[in-house]
């Protein structure tokens, strides 16, 4: 049976401490919706009622213009070993950037990666947590180094010029305004 809670408990907070990967949504108005899954320990509760996570490059830039235009998100947490459950929590997500005046206080709680292209924000509206029945056991192995490995091999000069490219615009046209003048 779901239930509903104003922000994150403590042992909310646990559980999402002991997962090692969750998936987030958005949608434009028009267009596409966008799920992600993202891992890599890049997950972190600010408080009860605000979260974040560090945005590496990716092939699309989808969350961020979802973001801009109308701040809907969700983001998703299921247990694949012990107890099952899911976690749900919905609210108004925000895309810190390079430059933007939270940037650096945000930045230092989590860890240096190369590929770091801006931070997730959202501010909690509600919390849904669920049974998770139906979600199958895995055993984690280990995170992929693929990502990390190809944003190493890019440079700073590389990756500017990734985002330059691909970066800019959602699927739908949308802009993500990652390399606008902070």
């Amino acid at each position: 049976m779901a239930k509903f809670y104003p922000e994150l408990t403590e042992s909310l907070q646990q559980f999402i401490a002991e997962q090692h990967i969750f998936f987030t949504a958005t949608a434009p108005t028009n267009g596409r919706v966008n799920l992600s899954p993202k891992g890599i320990n890049t997950f972190r509760v600010l408080t009860p009622q605000t979260v974040a996570y560090l945005d590496l490059t990716g092939s699309g830039n989808e969350s961020s213009a979802h973001l801009i235009e109308n701040g809907r998100m969700t983001i998703m947490f299921c247990s694949f070993q012990d107890a099952p459950l899911i976690l749900r929590l919905y609210g108004k997500g925000q895309v810190i950037r390079p430059g933007d005046e939270a940037w650096q206080d945000l930045l230092s709680g989590f860890p240096m990666l190369p590929g770091t292209r801006q931070l997730v924000t959202l501010a909690i509206a509600s919390v849904q947590t669920s049974c998770g029945l139906g979600v199958p056991v895995y055993d984690f192995v280990s995170d992929r180094s693929s990502l990390i490995d190809w944003a190493t091999h890019k440079g700073s000069e590389g990756l500017q010029e990734y985002w330059r490219v691909k970066n800019q615009v959602s699927i739908d046209g949308l802009p993500t305004h990652l390399l606008r003048e902070p």
